[in-house]
């Protein structure tokens, strides 16, 4: 690799990893362990840029593209990068060959050894983003905790392997909190899902609510589309109630991780309440100190319930 190639390598890198900063709730904050922080943003990066690959976000000129072998024709086909995404990963998960080509790849592998993780919960987030670039809208609620099984908790589950605290009944309340931040993520993000023409919102839903799609384009939200708003959050609330046990089960700094999770998703569904559940101006962002509040009360709930 030239030194031309490598600063677009670590500029693509930087780029991916700077993006979690945008996130509903800390990735991989200062007070953990650094290897824990290490092995947390090496998830993250894998995450990031399976998600950017299947949104169309990866930034002009197709370094992304070459890092994974594909001609620069192929920088906009959203499968192909997916399929030589997942050909990195197995790379990853090899123990003879060249090794992974993506620089964010080559890190992952040090953590996939050191915690031994399994391919599973990466090929899920792979999988959850080929299906968006076929399935545009979900019939159901069922369907839409379907995507985010795939979607969404193998996130959750990385994080209880790479503390080495995960057990089935954790894995459960994870999956749920999970489910619960996608969600949000969701109902944050309903105008920017719509230009690129994917509804989250389960049609069942809307039409209960006698929401069309027409109404989801308009510049703010009518009463029925914030009724639906409302319900979904609702909904996404009691799937975070989960994460109470689960943040009181372990103990320390993992602790305090867990119930910025759970803290952060209350924190999301808090934005979109005080915004009337009127997202279609733009995602209802939470501030700082209302992150902090919900983190201190999912904290004392932990501690007086557990």
């Amino acid at each position: 690799m030239t030194g031309t190639q490598e600063a677009r390598a670590d500029a693509a890198t930087t780029g991916t990893l700077a993006k979690a900063a945008d996130e509903n709730f800390p990735v991989a904050p200062f007070f953990l362990p650094r290897a824990w922080r290490d092995d947390l943003m090496a998830v993250y990066g894998f995450a990031r840029l399976v998600d950017d690959i299947g949104d169309g976000d990866l930034p002009p000129g197709g370094a992304d593209a070459r890092l994974l072998g594909l001609q620069s024709g192929q920088q906009a086909d959203r499968p192909a990068m997916l399929d030589a995404l997942e050909a990195d990963l197995n790379r990853v998960f090899a123990s003879v060959g060249d090794g992974p080509r993506h620089p964010l790849m080559r890190a992952l592998r040090p953590t996939v050894r050191r915690c031994a993780l399994t391919p599973e919960p990466f090929l899920g987030l792979v999988e959850a983003n080929r299906q968006d670039q076929k399935v545009r809208r979900y019939g159901t609620y069922g369907e839409l905790l379907a995507y985010c099984e795939l979607s969404a908790n193998p996130v959750g589950r990385l994080v209880l392997q790479i503390t080495g605290t995960a057990s089935p009944e954790r894995i459960r309340r994870s999956d749920a909190v999970c489910t619960a931040l996608q969600i949000a993520e969701h109902l944050q993000d309903v105008a920017e899902d719509l230009g690129r023409d994917r509804i989250y919102l389960p049609a069942e839903d809307m039409a209960r609510f006698h929401v069309g799609e027409s109404e989801l384009a308009a510049p703010s939200a009518g009463a029925a589309v914030r009724s639906l708003v409302a319900f979904e959050a609702e909904r996404a609330g009691h799937l975070l109630e989960e994460g109470i046990p689960l943040v009181g089960s372990v103990h320390g700094r993992l602790r305090l991780l867990l119930a910025g999770f759970v803290g952060g998703g209350r924190a999301a569904l808090g934005a979109v309440s005080a915004a009337g559940f009127d997202v279609l101006p733009g995602p209802p962002k939470p501030t700082a100190p209302r992150l902090l509040r919900e983190v201190g009360a999912v904290l004392r709930r932990a501690h007086r319930e557990g």
